[in-house]
């Protein structure tokens, strides 16, 4: 006998909303299933407001009431029993962040809650991580966003330490990310990778699995640095429109990638992992679990 139970994580990130529907399967005497259903993403860069202004536009504000509204809907269709709607970076600096909180309230009946970046990397790594760390093995798990980028340090399966860093890819293309941030993360990598001889990196974000299926490899299979490094090379060499036409990337996606390949390369680089792993997990998946667990 099986158990069906439906829920809903709303990640509202600095380049793109998502709406991640899930089916979670219980059954006595084993461990829950966490099924995606359905996955909506809507391309409205926050970022590209609350960086260069400070604040979100009206034009953006009503686009977020519209895809609110949708997800509203979309989870009734589904007859989702709880969800949680998660604000990251770029919600969190921009000045009139509580007055959209309101209104989302107000109009699409759907409360945000504007998490902070240590909170929003313990989500990330509540995620699935533990199908993917083995015990005996030291991993470096990176989660790249449009506002900041998350670090996670798990040893013996355990967390060993967790940072977020104002460098995200949104940022980056808008040349707000100077050279004390780099620094900055460069030796907070080497401190606390050092004393291991070992290291993997996990990736995750909509970058890095948009460049892992670039590649055609198997989903247990790692990207190593020098692949791409030649992936970094090669989107480079080729222009905006190039890569739309001939990668067939969204517009959205075309753009940000190649900032989002230097802080994958940089964090290959400083903690001197040699492979890369891709599993498909987020901060979306991470709400759904911290949800059923109840931790958040």
């Amino acid at each position: 006998m099986i158990t069906i139970k439906r829920y809903a994580a709303i990640d509202i990130g600095s380049n793109a909303m998502r709406l991640l529907v899930s089916n979670i399967v219980e059954q006595e005497g084993k461990d829950a299933q966490f099924n995606k259903s359905s996955l909506v993403r809507v391309p409205i860069r926050l970022g590209q407001d609350v960086f260069t202004v400070g604040e979100i536009s009206d034009e953006n504000i009503e686009r977020m009431i519209d895809a609110m509204k949708a997800y509203k809907l979309l989870m009734k269709v589904h007859k989702v029993e709880h969800y949680k709607a998660c604000a990251t970076s770029a919600m969190r600096e921009a000045d009139n962040n509580r007055d959209i909180v309101e209104i989302i309230q107000r109009e699409a009946d759907i409360h945000i809650d504007i998490i902070d970046g240590k909170k929003e990397a313990a989500i990330i790594a509540s995620s699935d991580l533990k199908e993917y760390i083995a015990t005996d093995k030291t991993y470096l798990y990176v989660d790249v966003g449009g506002g900041s980028t998350e670090f996670s340090l798990f040893s013996n399966g355990k967390i060993i330490a967790s940072k977020s860093f104002k460098n995200g890819t949104v940022r980056m293309l808008n040349n707000m990310v100077n050279e004390v941030v780099w620094v900055e993360i460069e030796k907070w990598i080497k401190l606390n990778t050092t004393p291991f001889e070992d290291i993997t990196m996990i990736g995750s974000g909509g970058n890095i699995n948009k460049l892992f299926k670039m590649t055609g490899k198997q989903q247990d299979k790692p990207l190593t640095y020098l692949g791409l490094n030649a992936q970094y090379a090669m989107l480079n060499k080729m222009t905006y429109d190039e890569r739309i036409s001939e990668l067939g990337l969204n517009p959205d996606r075309a753009d940000v990638i190649i900032p989002a390949t230097k802080i994958y390369l940089n964090a290959m680089k400083w903690s001197g992992a040699r492979h890369l792993y891709v599993p498909k997990i987020g901060l979306s998946d991470g709400i759904v679990k911290a949800m059923y667990y109840g931790r958040i």
